[in-house]
């Protein structure tokens, strides 16, 4: 077992923790009153959970990224920092799209978009730390429902947009 690096530890704990604060500018400034007036489907949670759920994900997200980062090693770790880059912007992305410019059909492309980036970074990060993959697939869960909740909601909300 090796000897955990602090500085590394932190630095991967913030990174996901950074692009949720980036995304959360656009979801706070721009949620009100619009959200409130959008039809949403029975399965929308309420308002409150998404906050804990969302700390936790990127929690997640930073202890895979620190397992990868220390302890993969070449193309393949590339590989898998690179995608992980890549979901994370996506993630940030759909904040705007959705909450910021109010735009839930492209948004409902987008994070299709983004679920399929998060799966390769599963899969790559798997390859590299299989407990880097667990906690991956628990963000990809939850984006996955994510995609039906914007795609309903796209749906529902069509004809009035």
């Amino acid at each position: 077992m090796s000897r955990i690096n602090i500085k590394k530890l932190i630095i991967a704990l913030a990174i996901p923790q950074a692009a949720g604060f980036i995304g959360s500018i656009a979801t706070m400034s721009n949620r009100e009153p619009w959200y409130s007036a959008i039809i949403k489907p029975a399965i929308n949670p309420p308002n409150w959970v998404f906050g804990p759920v969302w700390t936790f994900l990127f929690l997640f997200m930073g202890v895979a990224l620190y397992l990868v980062w220390q302890h993969g090693r070449g193309e393949h770790q590339r590989l898998a920092l690179t995608l992980f880059g890549a979901q994370l912007a996506l993630n940030v992305v759909w904040s705007f799209v959705f909450f910021g410019a109010h735009e839930i059909g492209y948004a409902f492309v987008e994070i299709q978009a983004l679920w399929l980036m998060i799966l390769a970074t599963t899969i790559a990060f798997w390859y590299v730390r299989r407990a880097a993959g667990v906690l991956m697939l628990v963000y990809l869960l939850w984006v996955s429902f994510a995609v039906i909740l914007n795609g309903v909601i796209w749906y529902l909300n069509k004809a009035i947009i």
